[in-house]
C-alpha cells in the first residue's frame, strides 16, 4: 500500500471508529511497524486533522457542547477519586496540564468519560509506576472539562470544592 493510501484509511478508521485505535492495531492491520504508523498520524496532524493521541489510542476530536478549564490540587492518592467524580457528574476529562518553570506548559491528553475509562487509566498509571504531572507542581493541575449544559459544570465545581479539590483564589 502506498504512503498516501494508508494515511487515507488511516483517517477514515480512526473517524469511523467508536473506540480509540493504537498505534500498534493500526501496524498491525497494515502490515508496518509501529513508528511507521506514528509518523504518518503526525503528517496527518501537520495537514489540519485533528487526530488526538489517548492513553488508549488515537481519536479525533469531536467539539460538542461547553469546555471549561479549572485548577485543582490534590496529590497522587486521590487522582482515581478527583476523575470519577468529574465524570459521574456528567464531565468529560480532556486533558491535564501543569505549568512547569522551565518548560512552560506541559499538557497530556486524557479522554476520559467514564468510570470504566477511569479504571484503565489508573490500572496502567499503576502498572508503569508513573508519577503524576502535578508532582512538579506540588499537586496543583488544570484539566479542560467538558460537558453539555451550564449546570453539568456547576455540580463538577461544588463537588470538587466540598472536597477541597478545587482551587480558588485567596
Amino acid at each position: 500500500m502506498i504512503n498516501k493510501d494508508r494515511k487515507e484509511e488511516i483517517i477514515k478508521l480512526i473517524r469511523q471508529s467508536d473506540k480509540p485505535l493504537s498505534a500498534s492495531f493500526l501496524a498491525k492491520l497494515f502490515n508496518v511497524s509501529r513508528q511507521i504508523i506514528v509518523g504518518d498520524i503526525a503528517l496527518l496532524r501537520a495537514s489540519g486533522h485533528k487526530i488526538i493521541a489517548t492513553p488508549r489510542g488515537y481519536i479525533i476530536e469531536k467539539q460538542t457542547g461547553y469546555k471549561e478549564m479549572i485548577a485543582v490540587k490534590h496529590h497522587r492518592d486521590s487522582i482515581e477519586e478527583e476523575m470519577n467524580m468529574i465524570v459521574d457528574l456528567g464531565g468529560h476529562i480532556d486533558d491535564v496540564v501543569v505549568e512547569h518553570p522551565v518548560y512552560g506548559e506541559i499538557k497530556a491528553n486524557l479522554h476520559i468519560s467514564s468510570r470504566y475509562d477511569v479504571s484503565l487509566f489508573m490500572d496502567k498509571f499503576n502498572k508503569e509506576k508513573a508519577q503524576p504531572l502535578s508532582t512538579l507542581t506540588d499537586g496543583v493541575h488544570l484539566h479542560t472539562i467538558s460537558y453539555n449544559d451550564p449546570q453539568t459544570m456547576i455540580r463538577i465545581k461544588e463537588a470538587l470544592d466540598k472536597r477541597g479539590f478545587l482551587l480558588k483564589e485567596k
